[in-house]
């Protein structure tokens, strides 16, 4: 099938760029900067009967399509050679029933702006770390975020969707309508059709104590750290980044070339037993830096704020049932051994009302991993050579580090083969998540993200 560009223009009011467009170099572009491919198209519909058209133009052609929300896929995802990228980032309404606590948002919208819009109103629905992040493959995926251990997921707050599957047909889905997709598009990933709107559940926050805590960083100091944040009340969820302190201006001179503690913690709760808790992470170290404090909720996403992603980036992801004194020391020697300008080890403390869901309730069934490790080497020039030396860095780290029962939250995972995302869903989860692609998407067509293929018939 041929596609008829003018013709296609003027179906979407201009809303079509093709590669000799004038902005077309920076339509494509997304987050991480090593993915630089060159789709045929971008398109931009503004609502669901568009999106439709999308992705029956992507069928009927044979064209890849690669559905991009925010632009974050570690893996590219977002981007294509050759191929249609639906852009969603025109599709921003929201609309939140303060009475009822919901909201119905289209999955154009990022993090950031759907959490400023309901902290107007004293609300949030928990995202991610990052307000700049899309919420349609966050949700997709799971959400972990700044309220993981108060309320969850994101997609424990899902009470419905939106997708538009791989016939081209729109449908609603939740606990009572179609059901098992319902669950699949939980954790599942992009694998299903395109979200193009999800109604959540808020939760009563107007402001929470909250911020970055920069400590410096010795195998004593993380072990304690990681310690303090499972041992704390549920309204606490805490992130450690442990690096060696690169020059930034948000970073103190001293501290500047040392191993840090660069900590986003996020309580949600009364301020005073807030400021409570955030006391025992103050007197773990001197702090380098203290910015944690009472603040509106939506302030919080203001110290992951930025420009664009790296250029290139090694990374893996991974689950802990612990951090204990060697796993510590592991930590401290690995990032002083790596030769990247920019080398990080992220821990996410997990448990709470997370851990409560069953893990058969949502496709994702890391329910009951208590600490969630992210690996990464971030460098500027590009270069095979320099490539192998970081990936074989974050490799053996993770190796290193792998503890129990193999796992990855698979909105972490990069381009890491089958394998990596077979690690991602448990092996009935896997049969099941195949077994809903089969009905919806038998030949695949979502094919552009951790893939799932549809289990073969009979």
């Amino acid at each position: 099938m041929s596609i008829s560009l003018p013709r296609l223009r003027a179906e979407f009011d201009g809303r079509v760029i093709a590669p000799d467009d004038p902005g077309y170099d920076r339509a494509r572009g997304v987050f991480y900067g090593s993915f630089d491919r060159r789709p045929a198209l971008i398109v931009r519909p503004t609502d669901a009967a568009e999106v439709a058209t999308v992705v029956t133009l992507a069928r009927d052609s044979g064209l890849e399509l690669a559905v991009r929300s925010g632009g974050h896929s570690l893996a590219g995802h977002s981007a294509s050679d050759g191929g249609i990228v639906l852009d969603l980032s025109a599709m921003r309404g929201l609309d939140i029933d303060p009475r009822a606590r919901t909201a119905w948002a289209q999955t154009g919208l990022t993090a950031g702006q759907y959490t400023t819009a309901a902290g107007a109103h004293g609300l949030a629905t928990g995202f991610g770390d990052t307000g700049s992040v899309g919420i349609g493959g966050l949700t997709l995926g799971g959400g972990v975020g700044y309220l993981v251990r108060k309320h969850g997921l994101t997609i424990d707050d899902v009470l419905a969707a939106e997708l538009v599957t791989a016939d081209g047909e729109l449908l609603r889905v939740d606990a009572a309508t179609h059901p098992e997709l319902f669950w699949a598009i939980r954790g599942g990933g992009g694998n299903f059709g395109v979200a193009t709107r999800f109604r959540y559940r808020l939760h009563p926050l107007d402001r929470v104590v909250g911020g970055m805590l920069l400590l410096p960083a010795t195998a004593e100091v993380i072990e304690a750290f990681v310690a303090e944040a499972e041992a704390a009340p549920e309204e606490l969820s805490a992130i450690a980044n442990i690096m060696v302190a690169p020059p930034m201006p948000e970073i103190p001179e001293q501290a500047h070339g040392k191993l840090i503690v660069m900590a986003l913690l996020c309580w949600a709760g009364e301020v005073e037993a807030g400021e409570r808790a955030v006391a025992r992470f103050r007197g773990l170290a001197t702090p380098y830096a203290d910015m944690v404090r009472p603040m509106p909720y939506p302030e919080i996403y203001q110290f992951t704020e930025g420009g664009p992603g790296p250029d290139h980036e090694a990374a893996r992801s991974l689950f802990l049932d612990a951090v204990d004194g060697p796993t510590a020391e592991t930590i401290v020697e690995r990032l002083r051994a790596s030769t990247a300008p920019l080398a990080v080890a992220q821990l996410r403390v997990l448990g709470g009302a997370m851990a409560r869901v069953p893990a058969d309730a949502t496709a994702f069934a890391h329910r009951g991993r208590r600490i969630m490790a992210a690996l990464g080497a971030v460098w500027e020039q590009p270069g095979e050579a320099e490539a192998a030396v970081h990936e074989a860095w974050v490799t053996g780290f993770a190796a290193a580090l792998r503890q129990g029962d193999p796992g990855v939250y698979v909105n972490f995972l990069g381009d890491e083969g089958q394998a990596r995302v077979r690690e991602a869903y448990p092996a009935p989860t896997w049969e099941r998540l195949a077994a809903v692609k089969r009905r919806y998407d038998p030949t695949n067509l979502f094919r552009r993200n951790q893939n799932v293929p549809p289990a073969p018939p009979g």
